[in-house]
């Protein structure tokens, strides 16, 4: 339900933009078409990488390594897999349910999950290429160590370590 109030607030404001100044509103749009151009093949790359991933990293695979009972090396394991899977936030916690649902640990899931959201290995190329090679290797590490705090916190909160 979100995601059609935020594309019908982004219609209406853009039909106010183009009322307001139609000249603008045209040239911000080509400027966003190619944009569009200039990023959809890495896009299509990164795409075409996460179904080969995905295809073999399935949930049965991943739920028998990341049990609970794998302790921290679970935790680092599934932090590894997050960082490099990329799949958007909402296939990913109803993976996280699913993968819940079949042994996985908590702690696992949260550093599963959070490193899913906030590290991009395989999108780090395209982050290159916008925010330089030294913003995009301190935001990727800063995550990967911030998941490590996430799966603490949870496990603490949720089933102790």
């Amino acid at each position: 339900m979100g995601n059609y109030i935020f594309y019908a607030v982004t219609l209406i404001l853009l039909i106010i933009s183009f009322l307001k100044d139609k000249q603008k509103t045209k040239n911000a749009l080509k400027k966003a078409w190619k944009s569009f151009e200039n990023i959809l093949p890495e896009f299509l790359g990164v795409i075409m990488l996460v179904g080969i991933l995905l295809a073999v990293l399935n949930p049965q695979i991943i739920s028998a390594v990341i049990g609970a009972e794998s302790g921290w090396f679970g935790v680092i394991l599934a932090a590894l897999v997050g960082a490099v899977t990329l799949i958007p936030g909402f296939v990913a916690f109803p993976t996280a349910a699913m993968l819940l649902q079949n042994g996985a640990g908590y702690m696992q899931i949260g550093a599963f999950v959070s490193t899913l959201m906030m590290v991009g290995i395989v999108t780090a190329p395209v982050e290159m290429k916008y925010f330089g090679k030294k913003l995009t290797i301190a935001r990727n590490v800063l995550a990967f160590i911030f998941s490590f705090l996430v799966a603490y916190i949870i496990g603490k909160v949720v089933g102790g370590i």
